[in-house]
């Protein structure tokens, strides 16, 4: 019997993750065009966030206790159809009936944030599957094309709204649609490898010692995602509202080199990467800075640099704690890596909400109506400069857990 040729089956799971990143990089664009027709406050906005990421955190939990149940494969090849789905009724409930458009943003969020969830959940077990001379790599090359994929959503949508109006976001969000068909058409052409849907038999201790590694494990995805995702989700508008730089250049200057650099940074460690632990601690120190400097600073050149530069440290925060994950808990299971992704997507859920509801309650309090006439800028914008300073607890945490992280894996492997 031949051996089937997994060529196609990963250049699918590049361009899968390529079109999926249309679900998280579009709506932050359209939030500012969403409250200017729709009247949608920062909280309703940070909501559409907090239902993208928890249904993917759902999906996550049911494939984390049920994927014995599911017939992988096919579930597979269907995702992407649902990921169009959704992206359609985010585009035409609104349009067809605009006094319903907050509810048709919310059920397009969900529907497409299913099929967002379960590309978490199975792409990365699928790469590691296939058989590689350098799996690091193809994982870290997996998800840098997401981030190429930010790039070019945020660079076709821009200049789309830009040429023909925000009035007629719609039609972008339409023409998003259509790739991911052309994802399951590939799948279904392509052999789907056989996974591990469950962890190799352990002695008891050994149980205990992985399942708490996999909980550091799940805790720093956790952070990590938290600090990529408040600053994924909020710099297009932290950009336009707080440093006043205009939309079109703020999406281009602000989103778009954002993605650039977290697509290089991600590349760059297929390529030449090691020392995994050590990078994902100066990645959260890096963006700790990052976070500081955006907030504090009254220059809006400086600020939207240190947003930009997020980019970088943010970059392996994902990825290479599925990395971190696969050196040092050997054989793990889909299981293992939806419990991942169900960590990962509550943070991407948590952070956005608590940026946006701190924006809204902040902007409407006498403090920032005071502080705002000191420093010559509105609430809003105050507010949004506040909302960046609370994001830091995320990747400041994550540096003090990184630490203990780097530590136990090392005193594990002495022991061993």
């Amino acid at each position: 019997m031949s051996t089937p040729n997994f060529k196609r089956t990963k250049y699918a799971c590049y361009f899968a993750y390529l079109a999926m990143s249309s679900v998280f990089s579009l709506p932050p664009i359209l939030f500012m065009t969403f409250r200017e027709m729709y009247g949608i406050s920062y909280t309703l906005l940070g909501t559409l966030v907090l239902v993208n990421f928890t249904t993917q955190l759902t999906v996550d939990l049911i494939f984390t206790f049920f994927s014995k149940h599911f017939n992988i494969k096919k579930v597979i090849r269907v995702m992407p159809l649902i990921t169009s789905t959704g992206l359609l009724i985010y585009a035409l409930i609104p349009t067809i009936f605009p006094q319903y458009a907050y509810a048709g943003l919310v059920a397009g969020t969900f529907v497409f944030s299913i099929a967002a969830g379960l590309s978490e959940v199975l792409l990365s077990p699928v790469i590691a599957a296939l058989p590689s001379d350098n799996p690091e790599r193809d994982m870290s090359m997996l998800h840098s094309l997401y981030a190429y994929g930010v790039l070019m959503v945020v660079c076709v949508s821009t200049a789309f709204l830009w040429l023909f109006g925000n009035e007629n976001w719609m039609y972008i969000t339409l023409f998003w649609a259509a790739l991911p068909i052309v994802c399951s058409v590939l799948f279904f052409l392509s052999p789907i490898p056989d996974m591990n849907l469950s962890h190799e038999s352990t002695t008891p201790d050994t149980a205990k010692k992985r399942t708490f590694a996999l909980f550091l494990c799940v805790m720093c995805i956790f952070l990590g995602s938290a600090a990529e995702n408040a600053m994924t989700n909020w710099i297009s508008g932290f950009v336009e509202s707080a440093l006043q730089i205009p939309k079109v250049w703020g999406d281009i200057l602000g989103l778009a080199l954002f993605a650039v650099l977290l697509g290089l940074t991600r590349t760059w460690y297929a390529k030449y990467g090691k020392n995994i632990t050590t990078v994902l601690l100066l990645g959260m120190i890096g963006a700790t800075c990052c976070y500081l400097v955006a907030g504090l600073s009254n220059t809006p050149i400086l600020s939207l640099i240190a947003c930009i530069l997020t980019g970088i440290f943010t970059s392996m925060l994902w990825p290479g704690t599925l990395i971190m994950m696969e050196e040092n808990i050997p054989h793990v299971a889909v299981t293992a890596y939806a419990l991942m992704a169900a960590g990962g997507d509550f943070g991407a859920s948590v952070a956005p909400q608590m940026l946006g509801i701190v924006v809204d309650h902040v902007a409407v309090s006498d403090w920032a109506a005071q502080m705002s006439a000191t420093l010559s800028i509105t609430p809003e914008q105050f507010g949004l400069k506040v909302g960046m300073l609370t994001a830091v607890i995320f990747p400041l945490l994550g540096t003090f857990l990184l630490i203990y992280v780097k530590r136990y894996f090392k005193k594990q492997k002495q022991m061993q």
